[in-house]
């Protein structure tokens, strides 16, 4: 039976100083379960300032003796947690889908994500190497060390309601910090049971803290605070580059993973079953509602009208429908304002491009309790229209038509973002051209835009992203500081300097 630390009447807790306290506001946004508006699955308190200071006071004072706790121990309290979310694994999914509504596949695929990263996260516990390097001078040894940083502050999305925080936390933890997260108000439940796993599995209290509410109060004060060393944000480009603008300003480490517009290019020569359902998946699984998402295909005319038929013809059979429903392949938007504002482009885009399928809300039968947006597809979009430049978070997917490799690696690399690409051609002289021009943090060959692996860094180019990498080893750098340690071993004062 999974513990919670949500009260019998639905109003969840702020996790505090190793204690789960209620918050004192009379705020309280009520969470509905998207694909069934009908259940309320929490109440989320709208935390004020007083209580993120009161975390990130108790950060602070946690942090000395969760520093010098050796990183191997560190380690271990985190292979424990991994222990308890395998045990748990189905029931973590479930969560997941009723809060946030994708389809209980990409819930439990998202867990076990989460899983993987905690793995090699409490692995790295025993790899926070350094380097050693001879001296210019004898009976001198130099060496480097990673240090943590002090309080770090993660805020999260609601999209990954698990995987982000555990790819914030995880590693911050491990490096020695202590933390303050704050998750976002549409999906708390995740980031509460997480915080109650690594409290079961033995870490100190202090050492972890969880915040519910606003960015505008609770966020705010996070980033604002002296106290907070570094800030590891996920969300919008536009409050991401406040919030780098506002670290810079207070020397204040900042990592932002932002926006995407990511594009498939698909050659002539490609094996087009195989695209077709790529594409499709990329689009449409989890709504969407990823930054991974595939949200362009671009196209080599001489195939295109085959190709198109094909994808229409599957999404036309593409499963909507609760996700915790058996073979249900696509859920709901996450909340009605979401759902909106993806109508919104949608009617934008039947004015730029042909819509062929899709393109309304689903109402009738069980969608009339939900936000549901049927799968849609856009031929003959233009590079510049807005349903190809600008990020939507839902099912929409825009067909961009081109000549040749060169005007489709221009089409990819035309959009403000460049966080994933893919390319589907069975010409090894194309892959590797696309790989060394495509603006992307991160490429696929042959296989969808979404994805990735637990040891490998994450992150993009151009408006996507900002600061060091997320995921693998490389997300340990944002978490430390490199420390240079000369250690002179002669006894003596030197005769010479090389200052």
């Amino acid at each position: 039976m999974m513990a919670t630390a949500v009260k019998s009447a639905g109003v969840c807790r702020n996790f505090i100083g190793g204690k789960w306290v209620e918050s004192k506001p009379a705020k309280i946004l009520e969470r509905r379960n998207p694909a069934d508006t009908d259940e309320i699955v929490a109440r989320v308190p709208l935390s004020t300032r007083e209580e993120m200071r009161e975390a990130i006071a108790a950060a602070k004072a946690a942090f000395s003796a969760w520093r010098d706790t050796p990183a191997p121990v560190r380690g271990e309290v985190l292979f424990r947690a991994v222990r308890m979310m395998e045990e748990e694994k189905e029931e973590l999914a479930r969560l997941l889908t009723r809060e946030e509504g994708k389809a209980l596949k990409d819930s439990l695929g998202e867990v076990q994500r989460s899983i993987n990263i905690l793995e090699f996260m409490a692995g790295e516990a025993r790899r926070l190497t350094g380097e050693s390097f001879p001296s210019e001078l004898p009976k001198n040894f130099c060496y480097t060390m990673k240090a943590p940083l002090g309080v770090v502050g993660a805020i999260t999305p609601w999209n990954f309601p698990l995987c982000i925080p555990i790819w914030k936390v995880a590693p911050a933890l491990v490096a020695g910090n202590t933390c303050v997260l704050k998750p976002a108000e549409l999906t708390p439940l995740c980031a509460i049971r997480m915080a109650e796993i690594f409290e079961e599995a033995g870490l100190p209290g202090g050492v972890l803290n969880l915040v519910l509410g606003a960015g505008e109060e609770a966020g705010d004060e996070l980033i604002q605070s002296k106290d907070v060393r570094a800030i590891s944000f996920t969300g919008s480009t536009e409050v991401g580059c406040q919030i780098y603008a506002n670290g810079a300003r207070r020397m204040q480490k900042v990592q932002c993973e932002m926006g995407g517009k990511n594009a498939v290019v698909v050659l002539a020569d490609a094996d087009l079953a195989l695209a077709t359902e790529s594409v499709l998946f990329g689009a449409f699984a989890s709504t969407g509602q990823r930054c991974t998402a595939t949200s362009r295909v671009v196209i080599e005319e001489s195939v295109a009208d085959e190709f198109v038929g094909r994808l229409v013809e599957r999404a036309q059979n593409f499963k909507v429908g609760n996700g915790l429903d058996l073979g249900t392949e696509m859920g709901p938007c996450v909340d009605e304002t979401q759902m909106n504002a993806v109508l919104k482009y949608i009617e934008i885009g039947k004015q730029e491009g042909k819509l062929m399928v899709g393109g309304h809300r689903l109402t009738a039968g069980d969608y009339d309790k939900g936000y549901y947006v049927a799968p849609t597809i856009f031929d003959h979009v233009g590079t510049q229209n807005r349903i190809a430049q600008e990020e939507i978070f839902g099912p929409v997917l825009s067909v961009i038509r081109v000549k040749n490799l060169d005007e489709a690696i221009e089409a990819a690399n035309s959009v403000r973002y460049g966080l994933t690409s893919a390319i589907y051609t069975s010409d090894a002289s194309s892959i590797f051209e696309f790989i060394d021009r495509i603006e992307t943090g991160i490429t696929h060959i042959n296989s969808p835009t979404v994805g990735g692996e637990a040891h490998l860094p994450f992150g993009g180019m151009k408006d996507t992203g900002i600061g060091q990498r997320e995921v693998g080893h490389v997300a340990l750098d944002f978490y430390t500081e490199l420390k240079t340690v000369y250690i002179d071993y002669t006894g003596r004062k030197r005769e010479t300097s090389n200052y």
